[in-house]
């Protein structure tokens, strides 16, 4: 009898244990994209003062430029939990942008002007944070899709409905191609 009760205490203990350590792995890759939202939400903030740089040089671009707008609002209005659908339109805003910061090479007064240099240097490390925010999310993601999918902790995930997260990549191969910038 106390061998059958200590038993089912053991596996009690370890179902608790691969319990909380599914409920951290879930924490990590929740405060994870997080740190995607804040970035992606600071490049989003800098972006208005970039176009309105831009558009005093720029004028007749002002297609361009409309559309950075438009996808700046587009990716915002994608719901925070949607990570397939916030990575393909930050993709899109990405794309945009470079061409906004090629536009730097039509006009050398551009080039010149202290904001745009100041803006294109802020965006340069903001893009740079959401690099580092990218594969810090994946790589949790990446560890609580392991512990959903593996077992014994499969079993566990299964029954309190732990669930495997997107990873937030770039899905369209033309968002992966760098633009052409030449200072």
């Amino acid at each position: 009898m106390y061998i059958a009760l200590a038993v089912v205490a053991v596996i009690a203990l370890y179902i608790v244990f691969i319990y909380n350590g599914l409920v951290r792995s879930r924490q990590m890759a929740e405060e994870a994209w997080s740190g995607i939202d804040v970035q992606l939400k600071r490049r989003a903030d800098l972006i208005p003062n970039l176009i309105e740089t831009v558009k005093g040089y720029a004028a007749h671009e002002k297609s361009t430029l409309e559309e950075v707008v438009a996808l700046r609002n587009k990716a915002q209005a994608v719901p925070s939990g949607d990570v397939a659908g916030r990575a393909q339109a930050e993709g899109l805003l990405g794309q945009a942008l470079g061409r906004v910061i090629a536009l730097a090479e039509a006009y050398p007064d551009l080039k010149a002007n202290q904001n745009f240099t100041e803006l294109q240097a802020s965006l340069e490390t903001l893009e740079g944070e959401l690099q580092m925010a990218r594969r810090y999310y994946n790589g949790a993601a990446r560890d609580l899709n392991v512990k959903v999918e593996s077992f014994p902790s499969n079993l566990v995930a299964g029954q309190f409905g732990f669930a495997k997260r997107e990873y937030f990549e770039i899905t369209n191969e033309a968002d992966r191609a760098v633009p052409s910038v030449k200072f």
